[in-house]
């Protein structure tokens, strides 16, 4: 038995190590990242036998496990809640096509959106696939049960999804590690129609999983996380989920010895342990972190009229960001304990907005795109993107106003230019435009759509703490060369401030011409220099 001090993120990847893993595959995304990272980081320090890489986008990471667990071997993918939705489609047909080899989909979700654009929860993506979750409350559950995330996917021939939370992801605690695992010796299925997906094979595959979900329902039943305590007939009930049941124990103390409690880390629901609750209990207080999936699903079990419940819904708590020790307090009327206050502090700390780095190549673009823009009228919008320079929304540039999601930059401004907007520019980085900025691109291609796309080229994958990217330097014009686009209007710029006058010159070009146009500013990152050094040398080592 071995102890560390870990993070949750390092506790899974720990976990999914000492389970035999054979590969892990990722996107960065905060608050996620670390698990990949972490994987990566301490393979190698072992000399562990661990493929994996940091993948173009989630999509292909989940493909690249899925192809892991269909040789038979172990494979972890993590992302962020966001990165589920571009996975969404192999995520959903692997639950029909099923797992050979172990295969867990580690989420980690990012409620009061610290980074993030909203706050979905993923255990409604484990409902809709039918397939099993895992919600840990602990650092030392992240470990123990990404463990037997992979002996239950293999068990029952099904993926299983592990969702976390920010601040589970992101705090450390002591956890046991337990001897490791040896990995699979490598072996395909044996049927090759389960993972062929035509409608016959399809219809059959649905059926098994189907077939499949009583005992998916008994695991859940059965297991110790799932801990009914009934303290007496009357009492009032709370149904408590993941990491919520830590502000709840530090929120009530030795008041909650007064409640009969029902903890859930394990999914699908306890539908039987839910009842025996209900009818144990005057009311019910359901706490989770994230969305209020279990208050909707005991209501629309029809428990709801039965007896009160109280939660989200019902606005007994709040119905958006994370839960607080407070807020449970506020929530069971009890005082909550005055916040430090010290004369004078608010003089002295004063909030700092984020901005970019000093002398970022991103600044000197910006400069250049307003410049070039003054004249040319008002209302002219630069559709934006995921990445760094996210900020450039933000004073002093406010020189973009869009970020939807990865990729959208380009979609939405040939969206605009079909709308009859002109000009219509967009900017995204070099690693959202592998992401998921090819396919849009192509498009515009394929039609010589009449906008104008920055691809800001630092040469790393700065925002999520310097992951390497699928193409820089010249990589990204051959990239944007082969999707169609003219070389003659693939222009790539140095954005720094003595080139501010041709930068301008150049950009106004593109704007007069009727067609698509491809600006590429290309300046690496200050910040990472060493770490790009790094990556370039590992490629060349990669290529020779």
């Amino acid at each position: 038995m071995v102890e560390e001090i870990l993070l949750g993120d390092e506790a899974v990847a720990r976990g999914a190590i000492d389970a035999g893993i054979s590969a892990a595959y990722a996107y960065p995304g905060t608050p996620s990242t670390e698990i990949f990272a972490t994987v990566q980081a301490y393979a190698r320090h072992a000399g562990l036998p661990i493929r994996g890489l940091w993948s173009t986008n989630e999509k292909v990471a989940l493909e690249e496990g899925v192809g892991v667990s269909y040789a038979g071997c172990r494979a972890l993918v993590a992302m962020k809640h966001v990165g589920l939705n571009v996975a969404a489609d192999p995520f959903m047909n692997v639950a029909l096509a099923g797992a050979h080899g172990g295969l867990v989909i580690a989420v980690a979700d990012d409620p009061s959106m610290h980074s993030s654009q909203n706050e979905q929860d993923s255990r409604f993506f484990a409902d809709f696939a039918q397939v099993p979750c895992f919600e840990p409350a602990n650092q030392q559950q992240c470990y123990d049960f990404t463990r037997e995330a992979f002996e239950l996917s293999e068990r029952l021939r099904v993926p299983v999804l592990l969702r976390l939370v920010t601040r589970l992801a992101h705090s450390r605690a002591v956890v046991s590690m337990s001897a490791a695992r040896a990995r699979n010796a490598a072996a395909y299925v044996d049927d090759p129609g389960l993972y062929t997906l035509i409608p016959a094979n399809a219809r059959r595959a649905y059926a098994k999983l189907l077939d499949k979900q009583p005992a998916f329902a008994a695991h859940a039943e059965a297991h110790a996380a799932n801990r009914l305590d009934l303290r007496g007939e009357g009492r009032p009930g709370i149904l408590v989920s993941g990491v919520a049941s830590n502000y709840l124990e530090e929120a009530l103390g030795d008041r909650l010895d007064d409640y009969n409690v029902l903890r859930i880390g394990v999914y699908p629901l306890p539908v039987q342990k839910i009842r025996r609750l209900l009818d144990a209990s005057s009311e019910i207080r359901v706490v989770e972190e994230g969305y209020p999936f279990i208050e909707r699903y005991v209501s629309a079990l029809g428990l709801m009229r039965e007896k009160p419940i109280r939660g989200r819904l019902t606005g007994d708590l709040p119905r958006a960001g994370e839960l607080s020790p407070d807020a449970m307090r506020r929530s069971f009327g009890l005082p909550v304990a005055a916040s430090l206050q010290i004369p004078g502090l608010e003089q002295v700390l004063v909030g700092r907005p984020p901005r970019l780095c000093d002398a970022c190549p991103h600044d000197d673009t910006y400069n250049a795109i307003n410049e070039a823009l003054v004249g040319m009228g008002e209302g002219i919008r630069v559709m934006g993107d995921i990445g760094c320079y996210s900020l450039g929304y933000l004073k002093p540039h406010q020189a973009i106003h869009s970020c939807l999601c990865m990729g959208s930059s380009i979609g939405m401004a040939i969206g605009a230019a079909h709308a009859g907007m002109t000009p219509s520019l967009c900017v995204i980085g070099d690693g959202t435009f592998t992401h998921s900025g090819m396919a849009p691109l192509l498009d515009a291609a394929h039609e010589n759509t009449n906008i104008k796309v920055f691809i800001l080229d630092n040469s790393i994958v700065a925002m999520t703490g310097g992951q390497p990217t699928m193409a820089t330097d010249e990589d990204v014009v051959n990239l944007v060369a082969g999707l169609g686009v003219p070389r003659e209007h693939i222009r790539v710029v140095l954005p720094v401030p003595k080139e501010k006058d041709a930068n301008v010159r150049v950009i106004r070009e593109e704007i007069a011409y009727q067609g698509l146009s491809v600006i590429i500013a290309r300046r690496a990152c200050v910040t990472y220099a060493k770490v790009i050094k790094l990556h370039r040398r590992e490629r060349a080592a990669a290529d020779a």
